[in-house]
């Protein structure tokens, strides 16, 4: 093994090997999950921070390893019970030493950890402020083909405002993983630019400063920032994985306060927050004062027209006239705070959370939204806990509104052999609980109306096979959307990776899922819902030909409601190539995809390279083919560029899209432009 390490660490031009699926798989999970792709790039930026400036092994503290989610916290913490034990690491090759790393963990974590020393913090605060890296990053982006919002009527007019390219730019200054700061705007397709309703540029702006580790204060956010407390019951509004591949990956864990600087106009909070931290206590607390999009209306049953607000709007697109209308239309203002204690193996915490709303939220009189949330006013508080014993660790947060409602979520990861790992997670949630930025571990989308048990497994019987499989039983008490009776699911899933060298990796895996879904086939007033299966099998292969050219191909089918009176099946084929010279300043990576199913759901995802900060992960549904091209080409003075097109072709298909998106083609192509300078 230490020759292994030493490989990785001293050839990084033979270390470009075939990229771990499992984030790829992870990610694809959560936009199928959601029907959507995150703007949250956070995660991305601070992986290619900590490239730059790697992560000091010997003074990190557990939330400042918990960045890298794709390790589960038993591995966190066998780090730091190894560093206590031992001492400071002296060299990058003992992390072998570690109880729980393999080589394959070493390999995830190395291009982003040192180890060494440090002076105290409060010493180097004074020059933060100058002797870091300043980056400023440019993007645009296009569709080709003019959808209907862009074409002009008989009068001229569009039902777009705006023109049709995006625009996006970001400054940011970063001083090791200590302090940064910098400003974010942002304005979608079809949006108005330096005219109209948006005089001012972009239709958002985002400002951020955030530091880390100056003594007693141990973060403090200005600006724009994420808050993430316990399991997610009560708020987690950085990017989470759901259930995956990775069965370890249940619990959430990062830094309670993370600095905000991303494309999304919502998950996020505006103004101020801090922890504060003395031996073993933190104290946090935040405030939080913003204008959020809603779907304002005026209530008329009322001799005051009181306004109110059936939704709130989370998408940012403010495209038309009643888009506009809508963009910043009402307050929210909200307050928290945290105390935790955390010694050795064990931590406990107290959390609180309070929301108001500028109008109150009415929602449209549907069954299912019986028990959602309405008013103005929400408020949650919960505990947690976390406690490792040698290769077991415990983790959980129950969480209760002034009401009484009360939601809880209990896990379990072990590793019961050297070569077997395990994990359970419990999670129940009343159908009258609320939060308003909730994502715990749950198979709906926010925490509510729900009870389930996940078991997974991992087996690694050879170094180079390795058995995942989970399952996944739940219950919904109550109505869903498309839902209308409570009703239950399950999710199984097996897969099995075998990598027989570092340059080749072999993933085969099936899964079957079962939910209820009303049947669209019936008249509305029959409401006939009933338990739909839907099968996938996948197997995809990567293999690294040599330094520079990697080959990666994957076929996978999918069956839906089978024997039913909504059945569909499909499929998907694909091939990559990924061509990156060792010390040169050219990149190249090209997929070309055919897939064929019979409606959108059958549909299938794949994860798409882009562009730096950015993937894509669009569903893929009907008869078709998809190509893409991304290009990087370094130049001096560290500016770097990026360049993207992307082409899909349905030949049965007259139209793309609906509604004001819809393209009159049978084909859509897209580009992006990028450039990045660092100084």
């Amino acid at each position: 093994m230490l020759f292994t390490i030493w490989m990785l660490v001293a050839m990084p031009g033979l270390t470009q090997e075939v990229t771990n699926s499992n984030v790829e798989q992870m990610l694809e999970a959560l936009s199928e999950a959601d029907e959507l792709e995150t703007e949250d790039d956070s995660y991305l930026q601070q992986l290619s921070q900590l490239k730059r400036n790697p992560l000091n092994l010997n003074t990190a503290t557990l939330p400042e390893l918990q960045i890298f989610r794709v390790l589960n916290e038993l591995l966190l913490i066998q780090l730091i019970n190894y560093r206590n034990l031992m001492g400071p690491f002296q060299s990058i090759y003992e992390l072998q030493a570690v109880p729980g790393w393999d080589v394959e963990t070493i390999r995830r974590v190395l291009p982003y950890v040192t180890v060494g020393s440090t002076r105290p913090a409060v010493q180097e605060f004074s020059s933060r402020f100058r002797g870091g890296d300043h980056s400023l990053l440019f993007r645009v982006a296009q569709v080709l083909e003019a959808s209907r919002g862009f074409i002009p009527d008989s009068t001229g007019a569009t039902k777009y405002l705006g023109s049709a390219q995006r625009y996006f730019f970001r400054y940011k200054y970063v001083y090791k993983n200590k302090l940064q700061f910098g400003l974010v705007g942002d304005k979608d397709a079809g949006e108005q630019f330096f005219n109209g309703a948006q005089k001012n540029g972009f239709d958002y702006y985002s400002f951020h400063l955030f530091a880390r580790n100056n003594g007693l204060v141990k973060r403090f956010a200005i600006g724009d920032y994420t808050v993430n407390m316990g399991q997610g019951l009560l708020t987690y509004q950085s990017m989470a994985f759901r259930k995956s591949v990775d069965v370890l990956n249940i619990k959430r864990q990062t830094e309670i306060f993370r600095p905000y600087n991303s494309a999304g106009e919502f998950s996020f909070h505006r103004g101020a927050a801090i922890t504060l931290g003395l031996k073993s206590w933190y104290l946090s607390a935040f405030i939080n004062a913003r204008r959020i999009s809603t779907t304002s209306q005026i209530a008329a049953d009322t001799s005051d027209f009181e306004e109110f607000a059936s939704a709130i709007l989370t998408n940012g697109l403010h495209r038309t006239e009643l888009e506009a209308s809508r963009r910043l239309n009402s307050k929210e203002f909200g307050t928290g705070a945290s105390l935790q204690f955390r010694k050795a193996g064990l931590q406990i915490g107290a959390n609180i959370v309070h929301y108001r709303l500028g109008d109150p939220l009415i929602r449209q009189p549907q069954p299912y939204n019986y028990f959602q949330f309405g008013g103005q006013k929400l408020t949650a508080f919960s505990g947690e806990y976390g406690y490792t014993y040698k290769n077991m660790h415990l983790f959980g947060e129950v969480a209760a509104n002034p009401g009484g409602a009360m939601a809880m979520v209990h896990g379990l990861m072990a590793s019961v052999d050297k070569n077997v790992d395990v994990s359970l997670l419990y999670r129940k949630i009343d159908r009258d609980y609320h939060t308003l930025y909730g994502n715990a571990f749950t198979e709906n989308s926010t925490p509510i109306n729900e009870s389930g048990m996940f078991m997974g497994v991992s087996l690694r019987p050879w170094r180079q096979l390795r058995i995942d499989a989970y399952a996944d039983i739940y219950k919904f008490p109550w109505l869903k959307y498309r839902v209308d009776r409570p009703s239950g699911g399950s999710d199984y899933l097996l897969q099995l990776t075998w990598k027989p060298t570092k340059w080749v990796e072999v993933y085969t895996r099936y899964r079957v899922e079962t939910k209820a879904l009303n049947y669209s086939s019936y008249p509305v007033a029959t409401r006939f819902t009933a338990d739909i299966p839907k099968q996938n099998w996948r197997t995809h292969i990567a293999y690294k030909v040599s330094q520079s050219v990697t080959l990666r191909a994957r076929a996978e089918a999918v069956w839906y409601d089978v024997g039913g009176s909504e059945t569909e099946q499909g499929f998907l084929m694909m091939g990559d190539i990924f061509y990156k010279p060792w010390q040169k300043p050219l990149a190249l990576n090209f997929r070309m995809q055919f897939f064929e199913t019979d409606g959108y759901n059958s549909r299938l995802y794949a994860f798409e390279n882009d562009v730096l900060y950015s993937y894509s992960i669009p569903p893929l549904f009907n008869k078709g083919t998809r190509w893409y091209l991304n290009a990087q080409y370094d130049l001096p003075r560290n500016i770097t560029i990026w360049f993207r097109l992307a082409r899909s072709y349905y030949p049965d298909e007259s139209t793309i899209g609906s509604g004001y998106d819809e393209i009159p083609t049978n084909h859509k192509t897209d580009y992006k432009l990028q450039v990045r300078y660092i100084f």
